[in-house]
């Protein structure tokens, strides 16, 4: 083998070595769309229904209760009371449940402190209605609550422009 033969031959293993790292670079790039798009619409799902479901009993406890369902409606948080021990009173642990956006963070607070429950979020939106479906003036007229989630991809290297909406109407049970 002559000098000129090797030059050749380390000039051909360098171009296919470029273009496998080009390729196998645009792989992960893809793969990581992938796998932020999947992530941040699970957890798009799960915020959805834990919060519909919770918004679904709220008011929950012995009638006539003497409490309010949603205490707080505001665009981008709720507060919740559920009578769990039925004692009539809102003051044990799991009783008064928080959600809000904070950031680009929603978070929920039962009583442990604000966890996160998932990021990424673009927007959160809440709107009440009453039971003829016109907007409330106060928190105590809410018979419906409208949630609307945008999420977008949580990892840096993700296409942020791909966003996943969720929008969902809950009716109170208890009220």
């Amino acid at each position: 083998m002559h000098l000129a033969d090797l030059l050749v031959a380390i000039a051909v293993f360098g171009v296919v070595s470029a273009g496998m790292f080009t390729v196998l670079q645009e792989s992960l790039r893809v793969y990581m769309i992938g796998a932020s798009r999947a992530e941040s619409q699970q957890s798009g799902r799960i915020a959805v229904e834990r919060l519909a479901g919770e918004i679904r009993i709220a008011g929950l406890g012995p009638p006539p209760a003497a409490f309010s369902a949603i205490a707080v409606a505001e665009p981008t948080r709720i507060v919740l009371h559920h009578d769990l021990d039925g004692d009539g009173v809102i003051a044990g642990s799991g009783e008064t449940i928080t959600w809000r956006l904070t950031g680009a963070t929603l978070r929920r607070d039962a009583g442990g402190g604000a966890q996160p429950v998932i990021d990424g979020v673009r927007s959160f939106a809440l709107d009440y209605l009453d039971a003829s479906d016109r907007a409330v003036v106060t928190a105590d007229e809410a018979r419906t609550v409208v949630i609307t989630l945008v999420t977008e991809a949580a990892w840096d290297l993700a296409d942020r422009a791909v966003v996943t909406t969720y929008s969902t109407r809950v009716r109170l049970r208890n009220r």
